[in-house]
């Protein structure tokens, strides 16, 4: 009578100890954010930045092993503001509404030609304080000011979403 005891008390606690689940680490979603809100935009954009900083840059990469600058801004409107934008950045090209540099708000994007053909595109997002953030090509994701000589050379426009 002991060992059958014994015996339902060992299966108890294993079916117990089997149907628990080891703690996860959960990691709350980003708040959506409106766009129209530049101080909850600036938030999410600074917060994104930190998470990506230094993430090298990769073509065609979407993530924090690498990424290009069309993934940096796709991943950053999808994740902090459930806005689907276009994959590359020709198509981001015609996305929104084009608008004046001197017009910009957190959160617009900014556009480069910065070579010739599709692949001489470049796209960030602007954040405040004529910076913007973006995936470098030599530096990796990274914040840049729009008065740096290079990026007012090779400014081309500015769009709204």
């Amino acid at each position: 009578m002991k060992m059958l005891c014994r015996c339902l008390l060992f299966i108890c606690v294993l079916v117990v100890v089997g149907c628990s689940s080891s703690p996860r680490k959960y990691h709350a979603p980003p708040v959506k954010t409106e766009l129209s809100d530049p101080i909850m935009v600036i938030a999410q954009l600074r917060e994104q930045l930190s998470q990506w900083h230094g993430t090298p840059y990769h073509y065609g990469g979407m993530d924090l092993n690498g990424v290009d600058c069309s993934g940096f801004v796709y991943r950053t409107f999808f994740d902090r503001f459930a806005i689907s934008l276009p994959r590359t950045t020709k198509a981001q090209t015609s996305y929104g509404t084009r608008i004046d540099v001197d017009d910009l708000q957190p959160g617009d994007l900014v556009f480069f030609k910065t070579g010739s053909g599709e692949n001489g595109l470049h796209v960030g997002i602007y954040d405040s304080d004529r910076a913007f953030i973006h995936a470098s090509t030599s530096k990796g994701v990274m914040r840049s000011s729009l008065d740096n000589v290079y990026w007012q050379k090779v400014f081309w426009q500015a769009r709204r979403l």
